[in-house]
């Protein structure tokens, strides 16, 4: 047997089962010896969890105890609350823990069950993603319906709620009689930014995992290594992206990604009067819808795809009877998460172009006060002083405060054009508050 390569800055832990050749319930090395840090290696689902080395570990842990014959060792619990910052990764960290549930080799970011986890076509694993400002009942109810179901086809049913400190009294309430009594090997992992931000009862019957932001240092060299761009170019996406991994990662290697960034933060230089404060919004929609089709249509195809090599095996061209049913019903619930994942997707990218633009008030802010901090937006820094020179340090903050308040109108439910007209008409001019009373 030839010897695997070493993996630089990679620490070989009890249930490895990667380069290192460590054995993934045993933890039992057979060869070679890999130095120092991380256990998040290129190719496994773990690789995107940058800058959370402790938190790698504490979940690694409950996967090999929770894959362990017979019943779940100690390191495995029924219930988690992952908190952290924005741009800490919640959701990302939450999804690979389930991805690596429902993966008979813990994660190892190839398999089916891998794939179909990351984009949200496992029959196992269902993501809550909520449309409004509050998680309600009737919107809980059959998540505990199915958390009481057996897998389908893993070990494991993880269900996955984002945003959990939006869950109204009642929809916590009703959680919280699942959680204390739970059923044998379902998960239910909860994201919130702060333990702080849900119900003192739920949050004592879940384990806690904290992420951090990512440092940018971090995200700079797993760029340079993993996408193998330029140094200057990783430094530039990281900084960007303001410790958002994916957001980084593309964009370092997509060229379409940096030129909409651009247009995202040269929109405030193209605003005179209301008529180009809905203009110059128009256009960002534009290009933000174009984003979110695309990814939208891509995960269709795949998901699409996938329901039907699961019911039409080869030779097979008409289906009847129960196996019929079983499909239509399927497929109509799939189309029904697909068109809420399209909805998802612009709110997503409008908040990313929301984000942008906070932070640049925020350089130009810094440059205002002569700050001594590195600029997120360093290659704009002639512009940014020309609208520093032009401004007041109340008009950036003032701005930066109706940017995020507008961010909290979209997800709330607000119509993303409409939230980008308001973010362009306050910036603009600051002293406006749309829809203020």
């Amino acid at each position: 047997m030839s010897r695997p390569r070493e993996v630089p800055g990679h620490r070989c832990v009890r249930g490895c089962r990667c380069h290192c050749g460590a054995d993934f319930r045993t933890g039992e090395r057979t060869y070679g010896t890999v130095p120092v840090s991380s256990h998040s290696l290129p190719g496994s689902v773990w690789f995107g969890l940058i800058g959370q080395d402790n938190v790698i570990v504490t979940l690694q842990a409950a996967v090999r105890d929770a894959h362990a014959p017979g019943e779940s060792g100690p390191a495995m619990t029924h219930a988690w609350l992952v908190t952290g910052p924005p741009g800490s990764g919640r959701s990302s960290a939450a999804t690979t823990f389930a991805a690596a549930l429902v993966c008979d080799e813990g994660g190892c970011g190839s398999c089916q069950a891998c794939r179909t986890a990351a984009q949200g076509g496992h029959a196992d694993v269902h993501v809550e993603i909520p449309e409004g400002s509050e998680i309600l009942l009737d919107h809980v109810k059959p998540l505990v319906h199915m958390a009481a179901q057996a897998p389908m086809m893993a070990t494991w049913r993880v269900i996955v709620i984002e945003d959990a400190d939006r869950l109204n009294d009642r929809a916590a309430n009703y959680l919280l009689k699942a959680l204390e009594e739970p059923t044998p090997h379902t998960v239910w992992i909860l994201c919130a930014p702060s333990v702080n931000d849900v119900l003192p009862t739920i949050a004592s019957r879940t384990r806690h995992v904290g992420l951090r932001t990512p440092p940018t240092a971090s995200i700079t060299a797993m760029l340079v290594d993993d996408c193998g761009v330029d140094e200057t170019l990783a430094a530039f996406a990281a900084r960007a992206s303001q410790g958002h991994v994916g957001r980084a990662r593309a964009l370092a290697t997509d060229e379409m990604t940096r030129e909409r960034r651009q247009q995202y933060l040269r929109s405030p230089m193209n605003l005179r009067d209301l008529p180009s404060c809905v203009a110059v919004a128009g256009e960002v929609f534009e290009a933000v819808s174009a984003v979110a089709d695309s990814r939208a249509d891509r995960l269709d195809e795949e998901e699409d795809h996938l329901l039907k090599s699961r019911y039409y095996a080869e030779g097979v061209t008409r289906l009847t009877g129960a196996l019929k049913r079983s499909h239509d019903a399927e497929a109509k619930e799939l189309a029904k998460e697909q068109k809420r994942r399209r909805k998802r997707l612009v709110v997503d990218e409008v908040d990313r172009a929301i984000v942008d633009l906070i932070g640049l008030f925020r350089d130009v802010l810094t440059v205002q006060m002569q700050a001594r901090v590195e600029l997120i937006n360093g290659e704009m820094r002639a512009q940014i002083e020309q609208m520093a020179a032009g401004s007041t340090q109340e008009d950036s903050v003032r701005r930066m405060d109706a940017l995020e308040h507008e961010r909290v109108v979209l997800f709330a439910g607000g119509s993303p054009r409409a939230v980008l007209e308001a973010v362009m008409v306050q910036i603009k001019d600051p002293k406006v508050r749309v829809g203020a009373a």
